[in-house]
């Protein structure tokens, strides 16, 4: 593969822990990638030494001070890298005619925007940013099939699961005699705590994850199992799969990605170490494989394989998202953002662990007016569901749902 045919990698969230492995991934075949545009929120130094060793054409920030001190870095090394900021810039990198592939792996519902906007404009979209179906699904789907683009799920599951069903697998799972899709969760670092325990869990213990090296944000979502909630929301629009054709089954191994149960009675599953850069490498060369730099899976090593029910007792924010998928319309953006400020509160210390699921169950209960046909609808909801919660969080309910701390 010469220069000229390598696919040219926008990374949206280049500095978080996706991003870092895509980078890892791509630098082991310069022959076959080149980075056109990296991003990031706030984290201009990682954003720095990133560009320096990759020399995008284009960086993005999210402010314009961090964008002027990032400019002024790279021209006194010698880097001719555009820096550009804002919302706008990161949706101009993502549909910019010169880029192959989209790595969307922005946290949260920021990643929404500049994942649709390569999806209408028909890139290959590797997709981590699970909330751009969670919160859009209808919209964002139609705009993959409007505009040819080619959607590679790498959540590990999710990319589990794709492995293990037949090529194009749209239209419904019993078209292809898929009876269910079984979805592994490894239950986090509170699988084995009691209610108790898990209510007044800190930050450093919910971040503590057992197997998986993952930011914060998605850390407390795995601790809370809302993580998993989405993961389901984000199959069923992947796979075309209705909410109850999809069962979770905790696996604390986490060796076992997922798998597909078929009509004849065989279930295929995807085995690998918990290492992202597997299924980054999977979406960078579709339908190829190459090296990702992960070791094949010593099954002697791990030497068994457990597998048990979740607990929607304990961990009632898998009840919830689920309910949200049921519901349809708005429900799952609602759902979204209130976890997101209830988790931003649980990491500042104004929340206790506990509370986060009856943060996001209270909002939900709420009437909501706003629809889901467009995508101003969706952020009309998106932003409605994070006043209610930031108003719950102000209101004497707070002080309550606070109490579990003290």
């Amino acid at each position: 593969m010469t220069s000229s045919t390598r696919q040219r990698i926008t990374v949206l969230g280049a500095t978080g822990s996706i991003g870092k492995s895509t980078l890892d991934v791509i630098e082991r075949h310069p022959e076959r990638y080149r980075v056109h545009a990296l991003t990031a929120h706030t984290s201009k130094e990682t954003l720095l030494e990133q560009c320096l060793t990759h020399r995008p054409d284009v960086a993005v920030l999210d402010a314009a001070a961090d964008a002027a001190w990032l400019e002024a870095e790279l021209a006194r090394a010698g880097l001719a890298t555009t820096v550009t900021y804002g919302v706008e810039a990161l949706c101009a990198v993502a549909r910019d005619a010169r880029v192959d592939t989209v790595m969307a792996a922005i946290v949260g519902a920021a990643g929404l925007l500049p994942a649709l906007a390569a999806a209408e404009a028909g890139k290959r979209i590797l997709l981590a940013n699970k909330e751009a179906l969670v919160m859009s699904g209808a919209l964002f789907m139609e705009a993959v099939e409007r505009s040819g683009a080619t959607l590679l799920p790498i959540d590990s599951e999710h990319n589990a699961i794709y492995q293990c069903l037949p090529p194009r697998h749209r239209g419904g799972l019993d078209r292809h005699g898929v009876r269910k899709l079984l979805l592994t969760a490894s239950g986090g670092p509170f699988r084995q705590w009691d209610a108790q325990e898990i209510a007044v869990a800190t930050p450093e213990q919910a971040c503590a994850h057992p197997n998986w090296s993952m930011g914060r944000k998605i850390s407390v979502d795995s601790a809370t199992l809302m993580n998993k909630g989405l993961e389901l929301i984000e199959a069923c629009w992947l796979f075309d799969a209705a909410p109850e054709q999809i069962q979770v089954v905790v696996h604390p191994q986490s060796v076992i990605h997922s798998m597909a149960a078929y009509s004849d009675g065989s279930v295929i599953a995807q085995l690998g170490n918990p290492d992202m850069r597997t299924p980054i490498a999977y979406g960078l060369a579709w339908p190829e494989r190459i090296d990702s730099g992960v070791e094949t899976l010593d099954l002697f090593q791990i030497a068994r394989l457990d597998f048990e029910a979740p607990d929607e007792a304990r961990f009632p924010c898998l009840r919830l998202a689920r309910e949200a998928m049921q519901r349809g319309g708005s429900a799952p953006a609602v759902l979204n953002a209130a976890n997101e400020v209830a988790v931003e509160a649980f990491l500042s210390g104004e929340l206790a662990f506990g509370a986060i699921a009856q943060v996001v169950a209270d909002v939900m209960a709420l009437p909501c007016e706003h629809r889901a046909d467009t995508i101003e609808e969706i952020l009309a909801a998106d932003r409605w569901a994070r006043e209610q919660a930031q108003s719950l969080l102000e209101s004497e309910h707070a002080a309550d749902v606070t109490s579990a701390k003290e």
